[in-house]
């Protein structure tokens, strides 16, 4: 695990999809401040990168990554991410994946769509999820925190691997991937104030 302040160092990411994640104040993107961007090649290593308050969020290394159209960007619950990551850092994180929606359409015989649902069910792992809602803006983060902050994309090469053996199985894969062309589109939607409003309903 590595821990970087402002930006991602140059060239510390292999080639190919990476794994993202956010940590933000609250669930309000416009209010709430995105505080810490965890990204991992998924070779082993995690890179949780620290924006201080006031940051001006001027990361040119890691939203190279995040722009990247040869990269795919893992998420889960891309939605709120890319809002994030739209929001502050001013990227599109696409093309992405997002596990979330992969296991909405694979895994229609539960209603547990979670990470760490998906972590014990699909990879035999547990990861606590103790950390969840805890303070991202202060001067200092826990060990506790930066564990749980790294193990949000510790998993998430391996849950595509499986998602994607089972949405190739159901015959769902298209449908994913339709979907997962969207996310940037409605992470926009949710900035512009119809996050709250679905505007393919009749009402």
């Amino acid at each position: 695990m590595y821990f970087h302040e402002e930006d991602l160092p140059e060239g510390v990411l292999a080639p190919g999809p990476v794994a993202v994640d956010t940590e933000t104040m609250g669930l309000v993107t416009p209010r709430d401040r995105l505080c810490l961007v965890q990204i991992s090649d998924g070779g082993g290593d995690e890179h949780l990168v620290r924006f201080g308050p006031g940051s001006e969020y001027d990361a040119p290394n890691l939203c190279a990554v995040l722009a990247d159209a040869a990269r795919i960007k893992l998420f889960h619950f891309a939605r709120f991410d890319l809002a994030a990551i739209q929001y502050y850092l001013g990227v599109e994180a696409s093309p992405c994946y997002c596990t979330k929606i992969a296991s909405k359409l694979v895994r229609t015989y539960t209603d547990r769509h979670g990470l760490k649902n998906l972590v014990d069910e699909l990879l035999g792992q547990n990861i606590s999820k103790a950390q969840q809602s805890s303070d991202w803006g202060g001067p200092v983060l826990s060990e506790a925190q930066r564990d749980y902050a790294a193990s949000d994309v510790r998993y998430l090469h391996r849950l595509r691997e499986e998602l994607d053996r089972r949405l190739e199985r159901e015959g769902r894969m298209d449908m994913a991937q339709a979907c997962f062309d969207f996310l940037p589109t409605r992470a926009r939607l949710d900035i512009a104030g119809w996050a709250e409003h679905d505007i393919f309903s009749h009402a």
